[in-house]
């Protein structure tokens, strides 16, 4: 019998990892899931600080480690994932009662999705952990993450130090773990194990794809291949810097960076001019063959050795000598598909250049492109026409279609106001699930408390069956925050059943008068008015707002303090 070769024994040691931390991640649900509002909020905010205070170290080490992009711009994806991904995300409402509709008399209720398992790629390794982390646990969920292996010590580094910030503040062990052994058979372990609930998958198109052939929730997010039309009206020189800002922003790793830009004939001379002036070198035919040839394998892939660097080091590889300013690369194409190369994503700074008479035929172009790779993801386009604009929104099959900025920046809400997020739905053009930017909302179910509204007819039109009346008189203006207590009280009372017969006594002064039941809500509301919630024997009042209720709730015949 052949000896068990070296491959197969870190495979067996990752499978067998990826199962064990399966099983502490899920003995950390409950714990996790049980944490009031203001505790979730407190972990969230020490793990956010101690990724802000090591967001230029991350960056190092990720450079380091993979040896793609800049470390300055890695410094600032750690921090929108640590700063603005944190501040947007601080508000949410991800425990207990998250809304309530009076009009429809709903009331719903987050329920933490479960285990996490997190993919994490080599392109933008720190940033996307920080980012995960963050909404997974803002959402009650435990997180393990499966680093690329390219990139495992930054990674981990990213998870020993948020790990260690929400363990302080009051997370339970196992509510952050990472795999240190990892393999291919390892990650689709972890992917496939039964204590796993949801998958967050961001990388190739082929972990993509397996993330959501194993049988559960998948949120996928595959290549970009992102398209930028330059249309006549635009402001030609800001439309230029932002393209090249774009493409040469950590070096084009990020998915949604530009990979081609289509301009309209008319400015197509002095767009040219305005790129070689903001530093791209233009290809001649000859080059542009031999760049595809460096860059291109044979799966219509970027090179990894290629990706992340900077133009100069890619004209370089391709036996070429351009200029050492030299921002980006620029390739005139006359088409999109296999026999033109370097109109794929490249995830390098080099960018297909299209010219095309006017917006109709743009428009094609985009669409063509798109479809090369992309469909789903991004786009951008510079104009100050806004009927052309709209036409593409309207038209293109592409879910985030920014409007003069950067597709990199703008994709992912640094530039725009789209949530901020690290990974980008591309919905059902790009085989996902969602077109959203991924955000705790993602990672949370919604549970629906739902009263009648409308008596149910039994068959022939027969009178409504028996149960109690919606009541005649016009009901009190909703409180602020939904349907009011007293309000829910009578609707509990209807589905419990009223207590012993006793005929109605004087109703109390509104004030001096018991509430029927208190949610967080309420609690947060009392707080911020600076009143008490008078409660008594009856109240129901849920855990989440017992906890939070001390100095605000007063029980009926006592002081201050429940």
């Amino acid at each position: 019998m052949a000896e068990p070769s070296a491959q197969t024994d870190r495979d067996l040691a990752s499978i067998h990892e990826a199962r064990t931390l399966a099983r502490r991640a899920k003995a950390a649900r409950a714990p996790l899931a049980e944490l009031s509002q203001d505790r979730i909020d407190a972990i969230v905010d020490a793990m956010a600080a101690a990724a802000t205070a090591q967001a230029e170290a991350f960056a190092r080490l990720a450079h380091e480690e993979t040896g793609y992009g800049v470390v300055a711009d890695k410094i600032q994806k750690n921090l929108f994932a640590s700063e603005k991904v944190y501040r947007f995300i601080r508000p949410m409402s991800t425990v207990g009662v998250i809304g309530r509709d009076e009009t429809r008399k709903i009331v719903e209720i987050a329920e933490p999705f479960g285990v996490v398992a997190a993919i994490v790629p080599s392109t933008n390794p720190t940033s996307t952990a920080i980012y995960k982390i963050l909404i997974a646990i803002k959402a009650r969920c435990p997180v393990v993450l499966s680093p690329h292996p390219a990139a495992v010590a930054c990674i981990t580094r990213v998870a020993e130090v948020m790990d260690e910030a929400a363990r302080g503040a009051g997370a339970p062990e196992g509510a952050i773990s990472w795999m240190r052994t990892v393999t291919l058979e390892g990650t689709q372990e972890l992917m496939k194990s039964r204590e796993v609930s949801v998958i967050l998958a961001t990388g190739g198109m082929g972990l993509v794809r397996a993330a959501y052939s194993v049988g559960k929730p998948a949120y996928g997010v595959g290549p970009g291949n992102a398209p930028a039309y330059i249309e006549r009206t635009a402001d030609l020189a800001k439309a230029v810097r932002d393209i090249v800002t774009g493409k040469t922003f950590d070096n084009g790793v990020l998915c949604s960076s530009e990979n081609a830009v289509v301009v309209d004939e008319p400015i197509a001379e002095e767009a040219r001019r305005e790129f070689v002036r903001q530093g791209a070198y233009f290809l001649s035919p000859e080059e542009i063959d031999a760049v595809g040839r460096a860059l291109v394998t044979a799966q219509r892939l970027p090179d990894p050795a290629l990706v992340g660097r900077p133009a100069v080091e890619v004209a370089r590889k391709a036996g070429l000598t351009v200029p050492p300013e030299t921002r980006v690369l620029v390739a005139p194409l006359a088409g999109v598909g296999r026999d033109y190369p370097l109109s794929i994503e490249k995830l390098c700074p080099v960018l297909a250049y299209y010219v095309v008479r006017d917006w109709q035929e743009g428009c094609e172009r985009c669409k063509q492109i798109l479809g090369y790779g992309g469909m789903g993801h991004t786009m951008a386009i510079h104009s100050r026409n806004e009927a052309v604009i709209l036409e593409f929104g309207l038209k293109k099959p592409a879910f985030r279609i920014v409007v003069n900025t950067p597709t990199a920046h703008g994709s992912i809400g640094l530039t725009t106001g789209l949530d901020p997020a690290m990974t980008l739905g591309c919905g059902g053009y790009g085989g996902n699930i969602t077109s959203d930017n991924i955000s705790p909302r993602h990672l949370l179910n919604v549970k629906r408390l739902a009263w009648e509204v409308a008596p149910a007819v039994s068959r022939g039109n027969e009178a409504p069956a028996p149960g109690p009346a919606l009541p005649k008189v016009p009901a009190p203006p909703p409180e602020p925050g939904g349907i009011s207590a007293a309000e829910l009280g009578r609707h509990l009372d209807r589905i419990l059943g009223p207590g012993p017969a006793a005929a109605p006594a004087p109703a109390p002064p509104a004030a001096a008068r018991p509430v029927e039941f208190v949610c967080e809500a309420d609690v947060r509301d009392a707080l911020r008015d600076g009143r008490t919630i008078l409660i008594g024997a009856r109240t129901i009042v849920t855990p989440a707002a017992r906890d939070l209720g001390r100095g605000v709730l007063v029980e009926e015949g006592m002081g201050r303090g429940s």
